[in-house]
C-alpha cells in the first residue's frame, strides 16, 4: 500500500527537479491556486461518492494524488509529517 503512496512523492519530487511538457503533475506543482481548488474538489467529490455509496476508490485515489502534489508543491514534506505522527501516538 504504502509503495503506491511514496511513488506519488516520488514522481512529485522527480517532476519537480525535470519538468515534463504538458505534464498535469507539473501543471499542480508549478500552479499552486490549481492545487489548492483540485484537492477542495476532489474531497468534495470524494465525500458525495461515500455519502451516494458510489465511486469512492476513484475518489478516494483523487484525493491522494493531488493532496501529495498540493504538500509538495508547498514544500510540505511528508518526512516531516511522518514525524509528527510519530509524536502523536500514545
Amino acid at each position: 500500500m504504502l509503495n503506491a503512496l511514496e511513488s506519488l512523492f516520488e514522481l512529485a519530487r522527480d517532476r519537480k527537479k525535470k519538468p515534463l511538457d504538458g505534464s498535469y503533475t507539473n501543471k499542480l506543482l508549478s500552479d499552486k491556486s490549481l492545487s489548492k481548488a483540485k484537492v477542495l474538489e476532489e474531497i468534495n467529490e470524494l465525500i458525495e461518492a461515500v455519502d451516494q455509496d458510489s465511486n469512492q476508490i476513484h475518489e478516494a485515489a483523487d484525493v491522494f494524488y493531488h493532496l501529495i502534489m498540493y504538500l509538495e508543491a508547498n514544500n510540505i514534506k511528508i518526512e516531516e509529517i511522518e514525524k509528527e505522527l510519530e509524536k502523536r501516538k500514545k
